[in-house]
């Protein structure tokens, strides 16, 4: 029996294309898998390189100690800091670092940027998370209120927030000032809203209920690509 070439090429290609899918899967599977292990990892080195050289020259060689050392070590200046002294000596360093030229720029905008995502809801950059219309009718964008404002005219008074629209980074955007009144409050939190924003959109919800009523509009309905639509 003679056999063609056409015989080994068509199972060959379909071995080829199941292998190309399963590996697809696979690389999606383990994708956030891996780099939640790489920067776990880095993370520890990172922390442990503080204190292990001390380890080192006194001759104890143990991986990791110095990252429980580090742990334990920001644990009590946490429990300094926020005792009635710890806050003092914070307030002298804050009161030196600020008046220091290139140095209180950077101290800044880092403080601004923990305070962006702070459990503590009182100091929180990111008030809540909104949404807005823009940049046309029918299209919305998805912002954080960072401050409310009055503006004073001839005409009266009109409230106003201040509502940060992140472009390609969580901390590079834009900031518009919008009526209280056009400005759409979903049930989601603010450390959600970052979830959505670092994962491109990825992470948003299929309905997006308002926690406010809108005339002409009870929920917004988004679809994995992050577009939406009323």
């Amino acid at each position: 029996v003679r056999l063609s070439s056409k015989t080994f090429v068509v199972p060959f290609c379909e071995v080829w294309h199941w292998f190309e899918d399963t590996n697809s899967v696979n690389i999606v599977i383990l994708f956030p898998i891996a780099i939640t292990f790489y920067f776990t990892w880095w993370f520890i080195h990172f922390v442990d390189g503080f204190f292990s050289p001390i380890y080192a020259q006194l001759g104890i060689n143990i991986f990791g100690l110095g990252f429980i050392t580090s742990v334990t070590f920001i644990f009590f200046v946490g429990v300094f800091m926020s005792s009635w002294v710890g806050a003092s000596v914070l307030g002298i360093g804050e009161w030196i670092i600020k008046r220091m030229p290139l140095v209180r720029h950077i101290y800044n905008a880092s403080k601004q940027i923990s305070a962006a995502i702070s459990p503590d809801q009182n100091k929180q950059a990111f008030k809540e998370a909104v949404i807005i219309r823009h940049p046309r009718i029918g299209e919305y964008a998805f912002g954080f209120i960072t401050s409310s404002v009055s503006l004073q005219s001839y005409c009266g008074q009109e409230d106003l927030y201040c509502v940060y629209v992140p472009t390609n980074h969580l901390y590079i955007g834009d900031i518009f000032m919008v009526n209280s009144k056009d400005v759409i409050r979903p049930n989601l939190s603010v450390r959600e809203g970052i979830e959505i924003v670092v994962s491109g959109g990825m992470s948003m919800p299929q309905v997006l209920s308002t926690l406010d009523p809108h005339p002409h509009l009870h929920a917004i309905h988004t679809d994995r690509g992050g577009a939406s639509r009323s």
